[in-house]
């Protein structure tokens, strides 16, 4: 039988073998039949398949956008426009509502940093950082 083991998958796809064995479990990657020795054996294709997984996490995208992203990518001929419009639109969505609260925290952060250390109170209780991390606090 043809094919790579885990751990060729993960060395060519400069991952660890656990995130093989997880993607396998999953479901971003297809089991891997086992050989005559009992080891499995993945198609070359699984490479590619991480590397596209990883590029799209790199991206942001979730391992269930990128399920389903594999899923388009492989199986269909013709790429179904309208729902990947739609993935597009709902991803500039949450993009943009990450930014502002990043934007927003940074915003913070740098209100407490422009005061020298001397100027903090010692109070858990006021600092902001403390009772963004804590309880959402403004």
């Amino acid at each position: 039988m043809d094919g790579l083991t885990r751990s060729q998958v993960a060395s060519e796809a400069n991952v660890h073998m656990e995130t093989v064995r997880y993607y396998e479990k999953r479901g971003l990657i297809a089991a891997a039949p086992r050989n005559k020795s009992g080891y499995r054996m993945f198609p070359h294709q699984t490479v590619t398949d991480i590397l596209f997984i990883k590029r799209a996490q790199e991206i942001g995208f979730t391992l269930e956008e990128i399920k389903n992203l594999l899923s388009l990518y492989k199986n269909d001929e013709v790429l179904p426009t309208q729902e990947m419009h739609q993935m597009a639109l709902a991803k500039v969505e949450e993009i943009n509502k990450k930014i502002s609260q990043l934007q927003h925290f940074k915003t913070l952060l740098e209100e407490v940093t422009n005061r020298p250390p001397s100027m903090w109170s010692h109070s858990k209780e006021q600092c902001p950082i403390m009772q963004k991390c804590a309880k959402g606090e403004e």
